[in-house]
């Protein structure tokens, strides 16, 4: 799981398996108000009970989603898990200190993680139950759903919540989700007002990896695509996404199932060559270059930094750049 979610080596074997509209509640009263001391009692995604001295000001973040919500809330941490690969793939909301590397996402080094003395662990629900066993003891473990393919937006949100809640930042969570909600509505006009009303987008990524391409459709069930739809958008995906994620497989001959006029969309990274292979491997590919929506220029490379998978503040950087792509 390096990339999701990873980086590309995951695809390799097929797609990673490695969140549709869903309604945003806003976090309870009084959360940002919690003071230093007063004890919190929570119940985090796996359904446990996680207790707390007070808000948690020494955090750690084991999934980049949610090293994302910590920093969006205020909350710098002291420890994240592929800080390079953080700074590679989430340039949209950049770390504002040098935390600690604590290893890989999927596979956190619990000896660093203890050097730093965290009041709180967030992890992610996709860590294996034995290592976040390992966490709880360390530290209060706070276990996190990165994704709900069932509600996207929705689970989004709700993470938002819980750890704003766990760190006391009630009000700075409203001010994201406003932000977020103002972002989408002025999108959807401006994609409206550019005759663009129910068009159809494909979004992607994809990588190549010895010289096979493998790419990943995101369908409704995907946060983008979700996002997509709420900006008046039709996903025109019709293969079906994992339950988390929304990601669907395909490959290049898959492509030609799209419509004439589709708009294809992507983002991939320079850093990571295999990353990018619209450009690269399939520069010469004559299925390819032989799709419609590929010869009418309707292939849209959207900037290098916005995560894919990650919070209010990356949701509304990918808003901005589709909207004017799509309308320039």
């Amino acid at each position: 799981m390096r990339r999701l979610m990873m980086t590309a080596a995951a695809a390799t074997a097929a797609a990673l398996a490695l969140t549709a509209c869903g309604t945003t509640e806003p976090a309870a009263d009084g959360d940002g108000a919690k003071k230093a001391g007063e004890a919190l009692t929570l119940t985090d995604a796996s359904g446990k009970k996680v207790e707390l001295d007070g808000p948690a000001k020494k955090v750690v973040g084991t999934e980049w989603h949610e090293v994302e919500l910590l920093i969006s809330l205020g909350v710098d941490p002291v420890g994240v898990a592929d800080v390079k690969g953080y700074k590679t793939w989430d340039q949209a909301v950049p770390l504002k200190n040098e935390p600690k590397d604590i290893g890989t996402r999927g596979e956190p080094s619990m000896d660093t993680i203890a050097a730093l003395a965290p009041d709180l662990i967030v992890a992610s629900t996709d860590l294996p139950p034995a290592a976040v066993k390992q966490l709880r003891e360390v530290a209060p473990v706070l276990e996190v759903r990165s994704a709900d393919a069932a509600d996207p937006i929705g689970q989004m949100t709700k993470n938002l919540d819980l750890i704003a809640e766990a760190t006391g930042t009630g009000e700075r969570a409203q001010e994201l989700k406003d932000a977020f909600d103002a972002k989408a509505t002025e999108g959807r006009k401006a994609l409206a007002d550019a005759g663009l009303a129910g068009a159809e987008l494909a979004f992607a990524d994809g990588y190549d990896i010895s010289n096979q391409v493998s790419i990943r459709p995101f369908t409704s069930g995907s946060l983008i695509g979700a996002v997509n739809e709420r900006l008046g958008l039709k996903n025109a995906w019709t293969v079906k996404g994992d339950k988390d994620y929304g990601l669907g497989t395909t490959d290049v001959e898959g492509l030609t199932k799209l419509g004439d006029d589709v708009r294809f969309a992507y983002i991939g990274n320079d850093e990571d060559k295999s990353s990018t292979p619209w450009t690269d491997a399939l520069a010469k590919d004559k299925v390819w270059t032989s799709l419609p929506f590929v010869k009418k220029g309707n292939v849209h490379r959207l900037p290098d930094g916005i995560w894919m998978f990650g919070g209010q503040e990356s949701m509304g950087a990918y808003i901005d750049a589709l909207v004017k792509e799509l309308t320039k």
